[in-house]
């Protein structure tokens, strides 16, 4: 399932972030092919790649660096289209932090990809998964971050460093980004998607809890007596604790957090030394997908890479990388989401046909980008 590549710019072959629009050792035109996980160059906006024309997204001038197929509506990557709802075209202020936001939306859409995780655009029927970038700063009232029926809503506001920053102290989270707000909200919607049978929802219920109690009831019980004591020892995360339905998608998260961590680290050749640590007989060597190894395997990997990591943040005198602690009830919550992930993916190709054919189906709705 897992496309791994190391992003490097095709002409100097100089390491490349996904953001990147042009090869800072080289000043190459890139853009980056998202069928084949590489960047190539382009000309006039356009590549030729496998035979066929590929075109810049038309939303390349606030930063997005994604190819199109020549039939795409309005010139737009299959992520872009994926945006339901943004600020106004002259709110350039929102505008800027919506760029930052739709690039971490794009690593989202490559590693749900990576997983074969099936993705049904929302323009293509009720249900379907769909994002509404808004602005509290621009709109002068909240936003209200979440996911309903398909369509996930985050605040753009919380791209500003200092916000998001204030927002995770007042909230006690240890970790907050745009990308985490993401993998938690695409978890409610693929706790819909991937669950489909009743004997899959008596095992998750037996796990995460039922999720048919009252939410509103569990949303002012929450911000009115906080985490449970001893709230540690079963959940990854105090907000976990509110509802059976952000326990299964904060353990969702850390799944996507996990695993495309260990893809990087494997994507960029590092390994730990068995040696080097006590307790360890062999090295670590991440794997670029753990689709076909047990849970146990993913988790064991990432303590010890993640041990790594936090070391090497507390070197420059920053927190944590990853400051959660995965205990062993943790650890079923997220066997129960690597099964349902890994045992009925959708191909590569399927994919591409998802993508593709979604092109001509947006043709006929309102074109909502920010082009």
């Amino acid at each position: 399932m897992a496309h791994v590549s190391t992003p490097r710019c095709p002409h100097c072959r100089h390491f490349l972030f996904l953001d990147k629009l042009i090869c800072p050792e080289c000043d190459g035109q890139l853009a980056y092919h998202p069928r084949l996980r590489q960047f190539v160059g382009i000309h006039k906006g356009k590549a030729v790649v496998g035979g066929e024309t590929w075109y810049t997204c038309s939303n390349r001038g606030w930063r997005c660096n994604w190819l199109v197929r020549d039939d795409a509506p309005s010139g737009r990557c299959f992520s872009c289209r994926l945006t339901r709802a943004t600020p106004d075209g002259d709110d350039t202020v929102a505008l800027e932090k919506l760029a930052k936001t739709e690039e971490a939306k794009r690593r989202l859409v490559l590693q749900l990809g990576d997983l074969g995780l099936p993705i049904r655009p929302w323009y293509e029927g009720a249900g379907g998964l769909g994002f509404d970038f808004l602005s509290s700063i621009s709109l002068g009232r909240s936003v209200t971050i979440g996911h309903k029926n398909g369509i996930i809503t985050l605040d753009l506001a919380e791209s500003l460093d200092d916000r998001r920053e204030a927002l995770r102290i007042k909230l006690g989270e240890p970790y907050r980004t745009m990308l985490g707000h993401l993998r938690h909200e695409v978890g409610h919607y693929y706790q819909r998607v991937l669950i489909t049978d009743e004997q899959t929802w008596a095992e998750c219920r037996a796990l995460f809890g039922d999720e048919r109690a009252n939410y509103r009831d569990a949303i002012a019980r929450h911000y009115r007596e906080g985490a449970p004591e001893g709230w540690a020892q079963a959940y990854i995360s105090e907000y976990a604790t509110m509802h059976p339905w952000e326990d299964f998608a904060e353990t969702f998260a850390h799944y996507l957090h996990i695993t495309a961590t260990l893809q990087t680290a494997n994507a960029t050749g590092m390994r730990l030394d068995g040696e080097a640590f006590a307790h360890r007989d062999s090295d670590v060597n991440p794997l670029p997908s753990y689709a076909d190894q047990p849970v146990h395997r993913l988790v064991g990997d990432w303590r010890w890479m993640s041990h790594a990591f936090n070391r090497v943040n507390r070197s420059m005198g920053m927190g944590d990388l990853y400051p959660f602690e995965i205990v062993a009830t943790v650890v079923r919550k997220l066997a129960f989401i690597h099964d349902i992930v890994t045992r009925s993916p959708q191909p590569a190709a399927e994919q591409q046909v998802v993508a593709l054919a979604a092109a001509t189906a947006a043709a006929t709705t309102p074109d909502t980008g920010f082009a």
